[in-house]
């Protein structure tokens, strides 16, 4: 029996020949990711108790959750954290401004992640880069120091499941769209690995494909890949000079489950509050209307380009609803600068949006948009668990960017088809 595209690159970094589902293998890790927030086990008064680091060209150290560092707490990691890659010599630290930015956002961007790979770091949002046919994912503390000393760690190989995307997608739906609907109608994947393929990919742009990927987490996905198709070796060509070692599962792959989507059949999505799998419906199919205090463009998922992009075409001419805060928070410091350059700040701003520096920021409920107690807020960010943004009587309600720059205009939860239709017409 062949392999899928996970048991391929666990083999090939264990030296097995061949995998089952079920086997425990010892793998060695190209790429170990340590943000902000992996320094806390490591403060012991001035001193560090890493002795040693394993390939420490292998490591990266990306500053992204609390950034500039809003407490002191944050600011004692910023300082452990340049402390290490001082004492260790690591080259790849991404330090506050400069090219800095959300962690996955910026492995995308630098050809951190490559097909083949296998790619750990202390968020769990790592599976992001499964959008460039990496096996990739987030480690706790503990692992991902393990990975830095030995540059190994082991993994149990999960099933997978496959999603064969077709059709093509309407105008006005994105990844994160798509992605809702997978999970309102398949739920969760807990303890199984997601690969897609299909013969909608072409239409699915690397961003997309990088929502949708990210997003798998929210399912409880362990890896999630996309294949090195066209669209994945043309950006990879513009990020990299490295060697690009693309993973195809065998013909006689097995799959748990192999489900088939029709792209062309999904409308605008949102999740309901608290969590995500068998939550989700159509925006149009919300049977009350609801109010939103906060409307929020950013994280890790849907703080891209193309994402500000949409939002700014939205608004564009438009003001902001009395009683939201609007709030943008770029996925990076290059998508930032190119936001501006494009114009796109500038229309968010005259709408009456905030466009926040890059950082998790209000994602996490850490800063720059933290809910009060019984407010609601729709969002393109990652997660809508109760008091993941703010307060525990908070609500929080996931969409695409479109949708939240079109609820930031009525003050209420908004299907955007119309407002993109007038803004294609602009």
């Amino acid at each position: 029996m062949g392999m899928t595209v996970v048991q391929k690159i666990l083999a090939a970094h264990s030296g097995a020949e061949a995998l089952a589902v079920g086997d425990i293998v010892a793998c060695y890790v190209d790429v170990a990711v340590m943000i902000d927030y992996s320094f806390s086990p490591l403060i012991a008064g001035d001193s560090f108790d890493i002795l040693r680091v394993d390939h420490p060209e292998r490591i990266a150290v990306i500053l992204d959750h609390a950034v500039p560092a809003p407490t002191v707490q944050d600011a004692v990691y910023h300082q452990a954290a340049r402390a290490f890659v001082r004492k260790f010599g690591i080259e790849r630290f991404t330090d506050v401004g400069a090219n800095g930015g959300i962690c996955h956002q910026v492995i995308l961007e630098s050809g951190l992640a490559r097909p083949g790979q296998i790619l750990t770091c202390a968020d769990s949002h790592t599976i992001a880069s499964g959008a460039l046919n990496c096996a990739a994912r987030g480690l706790g503390p503990a692992e991902i120091l393990q990975i830095v000393c030995t540059g190994k760690t082991w993994f149990q190989v999960s099933p997978t499941i496959k999603y064969v995307l077709e059709g093509r997608p309407q105008p006005g739906v994105f990844g994160k769209d798509i992605f809702l609907h997978i999970a309102g109608l398949y739920g969760s994947v807990e303890g199984h690995n997601i690969e897609f393929d299909g013969e909608a990919l072409p239409y699915l742009s690397i961003d997309d494909r990088a929502t949708i990927a990210t997003m798998c987490q929210e399912v409880s996905a362990n890896f999630a890949t996309f294949p090195a198709d066209e669209v994945v070796m043309n950006y990879l060509r513009q990020v990299t000079t490295d060697p690009i070692h693309p993973v195809v599962a065998d013909p006689d792959a097995e799959y748990e489950d192999v489900r088939t989507v029709d792209l062309s059949r999904i409308r605008p999505q949102v999740a309901k509050p608290d969590f995500v799998p068998h939550n989700t419906l159509p925006i149009a199919e919300l049977t009350d209307e609801v109010r939103v205090d906060q409307a929020f463009v950013g994280s890790c998922a849907n703080g891209k380009l193309e994402d500000l992009r949409i939002a700014a075409a939205v608004v564009k001419g438009r003001r902001v609803a009395a009683g939201v805060r609007f709030i943008v928070t770029p996925a990076s410091q290059k998508v930032y600068l190119d936001a501006v350059r494009l114009g796109y700040v500038e229309t968010l701003v005259e709408a009456g949006a905030v466009v926040t520096n890059s950082t998790c920021g209000a994602c996490p409920g850490g800063h720059l948009g933290v809910l009060a107690p019984g407010e609601v807020c729709i969002t393109s960010s990652t997660r809508n668990f109760k008091g993941r943004m703010g307060s525990p009587d908070a609500k929080v309600y996931i969409a695409s960017s479109a949708s939240v720059a079109a609820s930031a205009l009525t003050g209420r939860i908004t299907d955007p088809t119309s407002y993109l239709a007038q803004a294609a017409l602009a």
